[in-house]
């Protein structure tokens, strides 16, 4: 099996996930400015933001405005975490994020399954993985 080139794109790979957040505006941000994904699109209903699509390569994560109807102190992302997979340099991600403000859960490591990768977590409380195979 040979291995294709790397991608241009900072992340890569067939990953789409919705999530529901608190507040859009605040997790928009975030995703934008820490993170460094793009916004896509975006859907307004009644003159309310609704949804943002952000992208960052061939990653797509949908950030739905919550509505409250479950009730706001519910736990989210329990069990759950994206893992976002590049073949950038993964020390060099984790230092822009911390250098955009942001607060990572564990720093860049080698795992003994074969990946370098780093943990942090969204204003939501949604866990994210970023990883790059050794191999």
């Amino acid at each position: 099996m040979t291995n294709p080139s790397p991608a241009s794109e900072r992340f890569h790979g067939s990953t789409s996930v919705s999530i529901t957040v608190k507040d859009i505006q605040k997790s928009a941000a975030w995703y934008q400015n820490v993170v460094g994904f793009g916004v896509d699109r975006t859907f307004e209903r009644d003159g309310r933001l609704v949804l943002v699509a952000l992208k960052a390569g061939d990653v797509r994560i949908n950030l739905n405005q919550d509505d409250g109807a479950k009730g706001w102190e519910r736990i989210k992302g329990l069990g759950f975490s994206l893992n976002i997979w590049t073949t950038e340099d993964i020390d060099a991600i984790a230092n822009r994020i911390k250098a955009s403000g942001g607060r990572l859960d564990s720093e860049p490591v080698d795992a003994p399954w074969g990946a370098r990768y780093f943990r942090l977590t969204d204003p939501d409380g949604f866990k994210l993985a970023v990883l790059k195979s050794l191999t």
